[in-house]
This record gives C-alpha cells, sequence and structure tokens, in this order.
C-alpha cells in the first residue's frame, strides 16, 4: 500500500534519493534525509509491516540516531532496561558480566536498551506519515536497477503504483539478500563464523522476572541464549548440535521440550515466532559502484552475540546521511560518498570480529575446551580480551578527520558525549537545546575565536556553534550561543583532553579537537580542505 499522503497510480515517482527497504535502517535514513529538506521514496517489498522481531536490543549511540529520526520522547516508554548480560558455564556459574542501569550514558541515553522490533518500526512509520517529503511503496518489489550516470531508475511494480521510480541516488537497506547488492556486482567476504540457531520468541501469560535480565549459557552440551525482547517478550536461541537436523530442531514439540527446564511451557506462554537462522560474519568489498550504495545488512553480517547488528547499520544512516545532504546541496562532489565506506568499513570490520570473539565463548562444543575457557574466565573475574564496549572502539579511523602527523590518533575520530545542558528557561539534551547536525562545541566565544572565512564556511554547513559555559552560572545569562554544562561533562571532557574545541560531525563523531585559542581556525581549515568542495 502507499502512504497516507501519496494518492493514485503515479507512472513515474521522482526523487532525491530511493531507498530499497523499509527496517529500521532504512526508516532512519529516509527520515534524516527528509529533515534536511529532500525527497525520498521507500521501497519494500512487504506489503505490510514484517510482524516479527529480529533485533531486541540498541545502544546509546543508536539511541540519540533515533532521537534524530523523531522518536526520541517515544524511547523510554517503547523500550526497557537491558540490565545485567552474564555470561554462565553449564553449572551456571558466572563467567563475566555488562552492567546496563538504565539511567543516562555517555550518550545522554541508557547504554542499552531492550526493544519489540514491530513496535519500534512502528513509532518510526508513524513519523515518515508526518513528513510529506517521503513517499512509501509497500508490497513493490525492485525488479531491475539502472544507473545512468546522471541519475537512477528503478522498476518496482506493486498493487497500486506502477513501479516506475528515478532518483538521484539509490541506497540499498535491503537486507542480507540485497537486490541493490547484487545489482551493483558486490560480493560478501565470509569472515569465518557460521552457525545455525533456533530462535524462539515467547509471550507470557502474566509478568515475569528473570534474574540475570539476560543470560548466555555456555553450555558445551547446548550453547543457549536468553534474552528480554521488548514488554512482556522473551527470546531463547538455541544452538543446533552436529547431527542434528534443522527439520528436527524446528518442531513444536522440541521447542517446548527445550523450554521447558525454564519453566516455560504451554501453561503460561504462547509462542509467537520460531526460525532456525544463520549467524554469520561477512562484509561487503565494495559499498558503493556509482549512484547506488549499501548500508546495513546489505553490506555487514554479523553474529548477534555483542547486540551491534542493528547498531552498525544505524550508524551506516546517520553517516551516510550528512555526506548526502552535503553532495545534493551543490556543497561538496560525490566523491565524499568514497569516505563512507573508507569510514564505515574499517568500523564495522572491528565490531564484527567483537561479535566474532564473543560468539566463539557462547559456542563452545568441545568439553574439555570449555573447561579451559571456564577456568580461565573465572580466573580473570572480567570480560576476556577483544570484548571492548567502550567509545574508542568504534572511533574513526579514516576518512574526514583530523590528523596528527598524516595519522588520525585519538582522542580525534572518537564518539561525542552527550549531556544536559541549559540555555534560558530551557534544560535538555544537548541536540535538544541547541541543534543537531555540525556542532562545534568550545570553551571559548567562537565568534571572537573565529575568522570571517571560518564562520562563513561553518554557516554554509548550517553549523550550531556553541560556547560552553561552567555549571552554576545562571542559565538565564547565557547568550544565543551559549549553553552551561548542567552536568559537568563537557568541560571536564575537553580539560581531560587538553582542548579547548571540539568540531563534532552530524553522526556524533569527532572531527577533530583545537588545543588552544590559535588552532580553533586552523580546525575549521582542515575540515574545509578535507571536505572535496563544490
Amino acid at each position: 500500500m502507499t502512504s497516507p499522503h501519496q494518492a493514485g497510480r503515479a507512472a513515474t515517482t521522482t526523487a532525491d534519493v530511493a531507498v530499497v527497504g523499509c527496517g529500521p535502517v532504512g526508516l532512519v535514513l529516509s527520515i534524516l534525509l527528509a529533515h534536511k529538506g529532500w525527497r525520498v521514496v521507500i521501497l519494500e517489498k512487504y506489503r505490510g509491516q514484517y510482524p516479527f522481531p529480529r533485533v531486541v536490543a540498541f545502544d546509546g549511540e543508536t539511541a540519540r540516531s533515533f532521537a534524530s529520526a523523531g522518536i526520541g520522547a517515544d524511547l523510554m516508554e517503547l523500550g526497557e532496561p537491558l540490565g545485567q548480560y552474564m555470561f554462565q558455564n553449564a553449572e551456571g556459574r558466572e563467567l563475566f558480566s555488562f552492567e546496563a542501569p538504565y539511567e543516562p550514558g555517555r550518550d545522554g541515553w541508557p547504554i542499552a536498551t531492550v526493544m519489540h522490533q514491530p513496535t519500534f518500526e512502528r513509532a518510526l512509520r508513524d513519523h515518515v506519515t508526518t513528513l510529506p517529503n517521503i513517499t512509501t511503496l509497500f508490497g513493490h518489489k525492485v525488479e531491475s536497477i539502472t544507473d545512468h550516470g546522471t541519475h537512477v531508475s528503478l522498476t518496482a511494480p506493486g498493487p497500486d503504483h506502477d513501479g516506475a521510480v528515478t532518483a538521484s541516488w539509490v541506497i540499498g537497506c535491503d537486507g542480507a539478500n540485497s537486490f541493490v547488492r547484487d545489482a551493483m556486482g558486490t560480493r560478501m567476504i565470509d569472515l569465518n563464523f557460521k552457525h545455525d540457531w533456533l530462535l524462539v520468541d515467547v509471550v507470557f501469560h502474566e509478568k515475569r522476572a528473570f534474574r540475570p535480565n539476560d543470560v548466555q549459557v555456555c553450555d558445551p552440551a547446548r550453547p543457549t541464549t536468553i534474552v528480554a525482547s521488548g514488554r512482556g517478550h522473551r527470546r531463547w536461541e538455541f544452538m543446533r548440535l552436529p547431527g542434528e537436523s534443522i527439520e528436527e530442531l524446528s518442531t513444536v514439540e522440541r521447542m517446548w521440550e527445550l523450554l521447558r527446564p525454564y519453566d516455560v511451557t504451554p501453561d503460561n506462554a504462547d509462542l509467537t515466532r520460531n526460525i532456525v537462522y544463520t549467524f554469520q560474519a561477512a562484509l561487503a568489498d565494495k559499498w558503493r559502484n556509482g549512484r547506488l550504495l549499501l548500508a546495513g545488512d546489505s553490506a555487514h553480517l554479523m553474529p548477534p552475540f555483542a547486540g551491534q547488528g542493528m547498531c552498525s547499520g544505524i550508524r551506516d544512516a546517520a553517516n551516510l546521511a550528512w555526506k548526502l545532504d552535503l553532495v545534493l546541496r551543490d556543497i561538496a562532489d560525490d566523491t565524499l560518498l568514497d569516505a563512507y565506506q573508507a569510514e564505515r568499513s574499517l568500523q564495522v570490520r572491528h565490531t564484527i570480529e567483537m561479535s566474532i570473539e564473543v560468539g566463539k565463548i557462547v559456542s563452545e562444543l568441545d568439553p574439555v575446551a570449555a573447561a579451559r575457557r571456564d577456568a580461565f574466565l573465572i580466573a580473570m573475574q572480567a570480560k576476556p580480551e577483544g570484548v571492548d564496549l567502550a567509545p574508542s572502539a568504534y572511533a574513526l579511523e579514516d576518512g574526514i578527520v583530523r590528523r596528527t602527523g598524516g595519522e588520525v590518533v585519538l582522542p580525534h575520530g572518537e564518539l561525542s558525549p552527550q549531556g544536559l545542558v541549559a540555555r534560558g528557561a530551557e534544560r535538555d539534551r544537548f541536540d535538544e537545546v541547541v541543534g543537531r547536525g555540525w556542532q562545534l562545541i568550545t570553551t571559548l566565544d567562537p565568534y571572537e575565536a573565529l575568522g570571517e572565512d571560518e564562520l562563513e564556511f561553518l554557516k554554509v554547513l548550517g553549523a550550531q556553534l556553541v560556547r560552553v559555559m561552567p555549571a552554576g552560572i545562571p542559565p538565564k545569562i547565557a547568550r544565543a550561543h551559549e549553553v552551561v554544562d548542567v552536568e559537568r561533562l563537557y568541560l571536564p571532557w575537553l580539560a581531560g583532553h587538553k582542548k579547548v574545541a571540539a568540531l563534532v560531525r552530524p553522526d556524533y563523531y569527532v572531527f577533530g579537537f583545537a588545543q588552544d585559542r590559535a588552532d580553533l581556525p586552523a580546525l575549521v581549515q582542515e575540515l574545509k580542505a578535507q571536505l572535496p568542495l563544490v
């Protein structure tokens, strides 16, 4: 079906960007572009919303992107705390664990939130209906894509549209079996991790608490995952063992048999979904071909053990959206889009490798090797090496980022924090008070420290120039370009790096820091030099 703001059977739909796939990644990307004023058409092969959850959690960085996509006010109502994420051995002894308190973390949102994916997608789709520059075509499976050099034509016939679409750019957010990826001639590089798991989603008849809330049962007799999946929903995942057929594993009788040790029976729960899914790791070798690009699972696949599959796709959307915006505005030429793969493939490769390391811990089937693993992890009394969820784990290593001696050196490229700030009567997260997009965060008055050329360039970018004032200063005296650092986050952050300013990209990654007043104009000029300006 078409979106409410589209009427009739059009011969051809024309858009600035065609997004193939209406999952979370496609929705967020479409909304971010629409917020910038661009015309977007979303093509989705299913006639309605996909009814089953695939993803069950997201991190604080992803929450920040969801807020940018218009559902920030709903996040706490839609989600619930992840709580403790524990790895146990076959005897139930803790090997290591993560704590995820339901309070704002470094991104201004909880570090991990559990969700029911169909409910979240519904909220995103509801927001889409408020944006008149997004056209949604459900039940339209793309059958052909032709890149003409100056534009792209697609055919996607469906029930209420003739299926001809013309767009300046096409983004494939169409999942692991991506049609767009095939049309690009892109191949997936196998990263040597592949296991079949039975996924069973249940809804309990009555509210029930689990302690710990989320568990990886590292039992060589049957590796098992138990996770919350939104209010009233819970998922069990059981690894398929050698010699066990998919058919025998996925019978209803076998599922109830596997659930019975956890006191999950037809008397207290309903099965809502069961599927055998292959957990695998792969990375696309080419993310762009002409006017076609990839995002989300069409570009990368990873096992779910670190909870970063969808989060990585949302990072793609946030990264790609600002680059496409500059290209569509004729501020930068399209070589800027080549930085997309340079940046994201390195980041996501790290995330995949971390997910594989966690997966190896969980999926060990040799009892002797499992016993050695247990003894080692219990002796460590800490998370194992290679499992790093710190912000620096996702820092930029290439692309549009300031360099020192030709190399990207931290803290340049790190993920920026978000805290509460105040200005006048406003007191909220930084993005809500200051605004999104490029952000220059400084202890100085930017209008005094920068020259006319730098100020004009930042104005073209639509950057927010913000001087951060110490906590305790009355917010009512803050000028239009000033905020009070209510949580004492920003000034200690800059001071900790011995810097006076950070120039933050629209995807929340720091392009670079300025070490003193004299360095601030140079910081802006370096960004100007790196962007392929028209």
